[in-house]
């Protein structure tokens, strides 16, 4: 009997396996090469005291923030300066943030 014993087709109790739909993410999904740091650190010197908002390095920097670590993140310092530190956290994602934002951790 051909046909008979597929699943889905003419079963109503058949499990169904649905899937979303597919989407191309354009270039403003991607994270600056910049950005990144590979292997990401996997010791750290500071970590952020508040939310802290960040931008990514790009030449269209928009007004609204990228994103924003949390309270908490445990980051390495990469480049300290004045009023702001690069840092990064333990995805490799490598940001400026204030440098108010910052506590040193005990060593």
């Amino acid at each position: 009997m051909a046909g008979e014993g597929r699943r889905g087709e003419d079963d109503p109790d058949a499990e169904v396996v649905l899937r979303p739909e597919i989407v191309v993410l354009d270039d403003q999904a991607l994270v600056p090469a910049g950005n990144v740091v590979r292997p990401p650190p996997t010791r750290f010197t500071h970590e952020l005291v508040v939310d802290e908002p960040y931008h990514l390095d790009r030449p269209d920097r928009a007004a609204e923030p990228d994103g924003v670590m949390r309270a908490g993140t445990r980051v390495a310092l990469l480049h300290q300066g004045r009023d702001h530190c690069r840092v990064a956290d333990g995805r490799g994602l490598a940001v400026e943030v204030r440098r108010a934002s910052l506590r040193e951790l005990p060593t």
